[in-house]
């Protein structure tokens, strides 16, 4: 641990001018006791740190040392790439490597350059995570991410319904959607891949019977497997799955524009389409579409977000809710 400590030490005061005793505390997450006792230990080894005395002082590195240890290692090189998601990485248990990997680029870089990550940092940030949701971080994560990165299998339990069902498991890959996590995994003795929520796992381990565990027991990947077209074709396949009852919808040309942005967006700009290509709009100017909705609950919440833009054919049960609707309305606002 000291060890890594000392070379980032090294790496920060080689990407920056100077830093005060509290600054590389913070940084490296010890006392300033620690860095003076590290700073002593890299002037001993031979390493020219120089420690400007007085209230403004600071440590620097004199006589344009660089140091030699700045090549990425293959955790940090891969964590590099997701460092623009940080509490991911943190989740993946992660956030260490890619901040080292910041570190060693920064240090290689120019130094009109050294500023260029906290400029971008200042401009550019993804929040993952969807509004309302405190996301959490699946206990089991770092095992399953850990299962990822080194292709081996693993045997899991998990929620199913009302059961609890094992499987072992060659999980191939991590998506973070809206705050959730989940793993693209291929059973094993099974051809297809299936799509698991990491918070309803109860349990990650090696694979195989207890006498013959082996951690390093790897599987080979099919080398043509694409995470993010596998992810985005499961996806559309569960929206559609969702998607149960139909109802049908007398629409104003606003309303038709709007559709698409109070349900399911697909659904809604291919059954706007359809009407289309059905015929021409009626002498009011209105078409007929049939829609898919999760349900007709569903349906009413979304579609009161049009109001006189939409009126409900069918079914009946769904169209009595929106009259009843119109007439409160109604009276409300006489």
């Amino acid at each position: 641990m000291r060890a890594a400590r000392l070379i980032r030490l090294v790496l920060l005061l080689q990407s920056r001018p100077s830093m005060t005793g509290a600054e590389l505390a913070q940084e490296l997450e010890v006392s300033e006791r620690t860095v003076t006792r590290d700073v002593a230990a890299l002037s001993e080894a031979g390493v020219p740190v120089y420690a400007d005395r007085g209230r403004t002082g600071g440590y620097r590195l004199i006589g344009g040392y660089r140091t030699r240890l700045t090549g990425l290692g293959r955790t940090e090189a891969e964590a590099l790439f997701l460092s623009g998601v940080p509490s991911a990485l943190r989740g993946m248990g992660l956030a260490d490597a890619a901040s080292a990997a910041r570190l060693k680029v920064s240090a290689s870089l120019l130094p009109e350059l050294r500023d260029a990550s906290h400029t971008a940092a200042q401009r550019f940030h993804l929040d993952a995570p969807g509004w309302w949701h405190e996301p959490e971080t699946p206990e089991l994560l770092p095992a399953v991410a850990d299962a990822v990165w080194d292709d081996r299998r693993v045997t899991a339990r998990y929620h199913r319904r009302d059961t609890e069902v094992e499987r072992e498991l060659e999980p191939y890959g991590l998506v973070l959607k809206a705050g959730v996590w989940y793993l693209a995994a291929r059973v094993e003795g099974e051809g297809d891949f299936r799509v698991y929520r990491v918070d309803r796992f109860t349990a990650v381990g090696p694979a195989g019977p207890a006498d013959r565990q082996d951690r390093h027991d790897r599987f080979e990947r099919l080398a043509d497997f694409d995470l993010p077209a596998f992810w985005e074709e499961r996806a559309a396949q569960f929206a559609r799955s969702l998607l149960r009852e139909k109802v049908v919808l007398r629409l104003t040309g606003e309303g038709a524009r709007r559709l698409p942005q109070v349900t399911d967006r697909t659904a809604g700009q291919e059954a706007v389409a359809a009407a289309g290509a059905a015929g021409d709009p009626d002498g009011q100017g209105r078409i007929t579409v049939t829609l898919p909705v999760e349900s007709l609950d569903v349906a009413y919440e979304q579609l009161l977000a049009l109001g006189p833009e939409a009126e409900v054919l069918e079914p009946p049960e769904l169209r009595e809710r929106f009259a009843a609707a119109a007439a409160r309305a109604s009276a409300l606002y006489r």
